[in-house]
This record gives C-alpha cells, structure tokens and sequence, in this order.
C-alpha cells in the first residue's frame, strides 16, 4: 500500500485529492492547522460520520512554519509521495499580510523540500504552483517555457517555491515537480474566492435572502476548469519516468463578468440587476488575462479536461442552491460544502 502526505488537506484541492488517492488504496496522511473550530467540513464527504473517520485517512496536527515537526513526520511516515498543496492562497488578501503570505507559500515550500533532505527520505514531490506566476504575461497563450513575471505577493511567493523545487530536484536528484495550474473551481471553492462568491450569491438572491453582491474588476480574464479533474493531473505528475514541470488549464479564457452572466442567467436572474462594483476588491495590481497551453500534459501524462466552462458553473450554482436549502430546512447544522 502506497503512502502519501498531503499538505492543504482540508483546501479544496487536498480534499479532492485525498479522495482520489483512497480510491487508488492509498494510505493518506494529512497535515493541518489545529483550529478552535472544526475545519474539516470539505474532507465530510470520506466519511458520513467525522468521528468515524475513513480507516486510511490519517490526520496530523502541523504548520508549514514549523520546520522541527516536519522533519519529525517524514522520518515517522516514509511516504511514498508528498503533495505540498498548502499555502496562504487568497491572491487579494497577500497584499493585505505579505509577510505571513511568504512565509507559509514560499518559506513553506523550501521547509518541507529541506525536510525531505534532513529526514533521509525519498518520497516523489508534487509542488503546487500557480498561473498567477505569469502576471503580466509576455506571451499567450502560457506554457512551461513562458517567463514569469508575478504581480502579487502570493505570485512571488510561488514563483519561490517553484524554483526551490526545481532546485531541489536539480542539486539533490529528487524526484520533483511543478504542477502550474491555472484557475480551478468547484463546489469546495471557499467563499472569498470570486467564483465561489458568485454562485453562492446566486443561491442567496434566489432564495430572496441576499438582493446584491459585490465584486472587484470584472473585466479580468482566467482559465477556469473543474478542481476534480486537476488532481488527477497531480498524481500522474508523480508516476512518471523522470519528474517534470507541467501547466494544467482548459486552453479556454473567460471573464469574470462572463461568470457571472451564465450563472445569473442559469438561475434566471439578470446579473446586472444584482452585481456591485466595490473598489476594495481591486488589487494593486491587477492581472488581466490567463490562458494556458496544456498541450505537454496532454502528451505526456494522458491528462485532459472533461467539464467545459457552462458545465463547471452551472455544477457550482445547482451545489450552492442545494446547500442553501439544506441549511434552511435544517438538514445541516454547519456550512460546508461536500
């Protein structure tokens, strides 16, 4: 039985990914933050009952800013695969705490890598890195060999991790890899995230809870797909004969405003009556247009995206107005997506 270590376990991505992996007889260990409150509402759908956890889901308390216990859980664990998803990833909010920002994405992403070292272990490295690392963009669409030029403290904190990974990779012959994954959604999105802000204001305005939502620049551009569908991607990284670093995107670029017209109009509303501008929600600065060439994946790995643009919002608008009316009728006693 293979044995894997998820960092961001309970983000959208670990949960996804967590899943996947029990499903190929992985046993799964993951890293999170000890909180006041339960924060593992997106792993709830492993398990009906979260005090009768899955038997190879395997939780650990931890922090990517605490290098000691690190070292500590490698040498314990001897995974077969590590999988660093964690990071403080709200691009808006790394303007507002920069340090922190750094701290966990970039200095967390060489903590775990030199943990690896220091453990004596050998595990295959998946990395998460991010399409905001091309910024301002030099070329379109982008692919691995496109320069990056990061527009956010959460962008050159990936940019950080990335090359520590590719150093690693090159000075220590470990096996790994980049994943640069462009914009990816779902039901799990937390709720700051503009598309999941989106369709949970949907489910709000329909259900006549909410009349208005407010949004930042609608005219910026990204490649969206299905987080499902990208966590695959993940694991073939580290099934390969020598590792690499590979982009994962739709090859399909919409607006913000675009979102927003087809899940208004999916719930038969008219968007423009109910979207705000609000100016706090610009950044400083801002990235206009993201659009991924997935071309060596798809001949690499195999790997290529199943929900189109309409279909992965109208999956979101239909799981928050199901969620809505679950909460309202009492059948759940907290929020959370499943």
């Amino acid at each position: 039985m293979k044995k894997a270590l998820i960092t961001g376990i309970t983000g959208q991505d670990g949960s996804y990914l967590a899943e996947f992996l029990l499903e190929k007889g992985y046993e799964v260990h993951g890293l999170y933050r000890r909180s006041s409150s339960i924060n593992t509402a997106r792993l709830s759908a492993i398990w009906q009952d979260p005090h009768e956890p899955h038997p190879r889901l395997l939780g650990r308390y931890g922090d990517l800013s605490d290098a000691v216990s690190l070292v500590k859980m490698l040498y314990e664990l001897q995974p077969d695969e590590v999988y660093n998803l964690g990071a403080q990833s709200h691009v808006r909010v790394s303007f507002d705490i920069p340090e922190y920002t750094a701290d966990i994405t970039a200095l967390g992403a060489i903590r775990i890598l030199e943990a690896i070292r220091e453990a004596g272990v050998r595990p295959r490295f998946y990395q998460a890195s991010s399409s905001e690392m091309f910024g301002n963009a030099v070329e379109i669409p982008q692919r691995e060999t496109t320069p990056f030029h990061p527009r956010s403290p959460y962008a050159v904190s990936k940019v950080f991790a990335y090359w520590a990974t590719v150093n690693y990779r090159e000075g220590y012959n470990l096996f790994a890899c980049n994943g640069i994954l462009f914009n990816h959604e779902s039901p799990r999105r937390g709720e700051t995230f503009v598309t999941r802000k989106i369709t949970r204001a949907v489910a709000r305005i329909k259900a006549g809870i909410e009349k208005k939502v407010f949004l930042g620049n609608l005219e910026s551009k990204r490649d969206w797909g299905y987080a499902k569908e990208y966590v695959e991607a993940m694991w073939l990284m580290l099934q390969q004969d020598k590792p690499e670093d590979y982009v994962i995107a739709t090859g399909e670029t919409h607006s913000v405003k675009e979102f927003c017209e087809a899940a208004f109009s999916y719930a038969g509303l008219d968007w423009r009556e109910h979207v705000e501008i609000d100016q706090r929600y610009f950044r400083p600065a801002e990235v206009d247009l993201l659009i991924g060439d997935a071309s060596k994946a798809r001949k690499d790995l195999g790997w290529k995206p199943a929900t189109g643009f309409e279909a992965l919002v109208r999956l979101m608008v239909d799981a928050d107005i199901k969620l809505l009316d679950d909460q309202l009728s009492g059948k759940l006693e907290a929020a959370g997506p499943r």
